[in-house]
């Protein structure tokens, strides 16, 4: 019973960090992992037994990772009005991704020997945007620029986490290993197709008053069940987010139609609005749980904080010349690409035979905590200039 109280307590105490970080300027991120490592210090000071917790953490982070990218999808229109932000978003979440890629990986593969295959696949967590940062931090921002974060950092959650599995996947890039990919991505498009018009047509038709909770349950059912046989699951949930947001620009399919989708747009409204609160819920436990599991005696490691900063200004440098470039609006938009929670589970994601030396715990950590504060004083420095 305690238990459950200290666990509402904390999420409350979560609740009341992303109300004000509106106006602190705080990210929420950070007052999390520092709320669960003060937990684990009272814990520690009372003497209290608990059971290993890290068995939880997949656990919690295969689902926060599924709501990240159907939450982010769901975000996402592909009307005329929004081509031209589309595109230009896309390329903004692909080529920085690819850049940092390329300078990371040869950074790590000469630092360590390792195989660059190796250290590419470990470095594509810190070269991601986290949507669950960077969105609610872009609040203040006016129509235009706060549209850019929402589909930068969608669409960077969502490319990298595919191009993450390209890499754990095959190991190594070859014409082989590519064909294969290509006949999985078929069979899960094919799956895909399937299984949105059939979830679509459940939601629409369901009468019960519990309608939402199976439809997500299932989504997470078929997403499993992908995993296990390798294929690229996450184009499913991709796939169903986008198509459930869209569905009226398909009026011109005859089967989608027959659906009236003009009169769905409630439910879909719905179904969003629990999409969004689970994941503020799973992203609150997820952050608790890792802060509580920190190792502060490796988190101040000199080497690591030395290696995290470095990261975090080549990001910064990176983005900024890619913003010059393009000729999008920097002095608004180049403190907001933080790494989050999507960083998190993917670092916690590559098998134990391919981590690598420096790519640890700490380091991630401290570049979140890093790229989160230079989003905290950038925003800061904009609003007072």
């Amino acid at each position: 019973m305690n238990i459950i109280i200290i666990i509402c307590i904390l999420v409350l105490i979560s609740y009341i960090f992303d109300l004000s970080s509106k106006k602190t300027k705080i990210p929420t991120i950070v007052l999390l992992l520092i709320l669960g490592w003060i937990v684990k210090q009272f814990t520690t000071f009372l003497n209290i037994e608990l059971p290993d917790l890290h068995s939880l953490l997949p656990i919690i982070g295969t689902v926060g990772l599924i709501l990240i990218v159907l939450e982010g999808a769901l975000e996402l229109e592909l009307n005329k009005s929004k081509k031209k932000t589309l595109i230009k978003t896309t390329f903004s979440a692909i080529i920085q991704i690819i850049i940092l890629m390329i300078i990371f990986g040869y950074g790590f593969h000469f630092l360590t020997g390792k195989p660059l295959m190796v250290t590419l696949l470990n470095v594509i967590p810190i070269c991601i945007i986290s949507s669950a940062v960077a969105i609610p931090s872009a609040q203040h921002l006016n129509a235009n620029s706060k549209e850019f974060v929402i589909y930068e950092s969608s669409l960077s959650d969502i490319f990298g986490v595919i191009i993450f599995n390209v890499f754990a996947t095959e190991g190594a890039i070859t014409f082989l290993s590519m064909g294969y990919f290509t006949f999985q991505l078929l069979i899960m498009l094919i799956i895909s197709f399937v299984a949105s018009i059939g979830l679509v047509y459940l939601l629409k038709q369901i009468t019960h008053h519990v309608k939402y909770i199976p439809i997500l349950l299932i989504i997470v059912l078929i997403y499993s069940i992908s995993k296990i046989y390798h294929l690229p699951s996450l184009i499913f949930i991709l796939l169903f987010g986008l198509f459930l947001n869209n569905i009226n620009d398909f009026k011109r399919f005859h089967f989608i139609e027959k659906l009236d989708p003009e009169n769905f747009n409630k439910d879909i409204q719905k179904f969003r609005e629990m999409i969004g609160e689970f994941t503020f819920l799973i992203k609150s436990l997820f952050f608790l749980l890792f802060g509580f599991l920190i190792d502060a005696n490796n988190l101040l490691n000199f080497q690591s904080v030395m290696l995290a900063l470095i990261i975090v200004c080549i990001i910064l440098l990176i983005r900024y010349l890619y913003f010059k470039i393009t000729k999008v609006n920097v002095t608004k938009l180049l403190f907001l690409g933080p790494r989050g929670l999507i960083t998190i589970l993917l670092f916690l994601s590559i098998p134990y035979s391919m981590q690598i030396p420096y790519i640890n715990e700490s380091l991630v950590i401290l570049v979140i905590i890093f790229s989160s504060l230079s989003m905290m004083l950038g925003t800061m420095f904009k609003q007072n200039t």
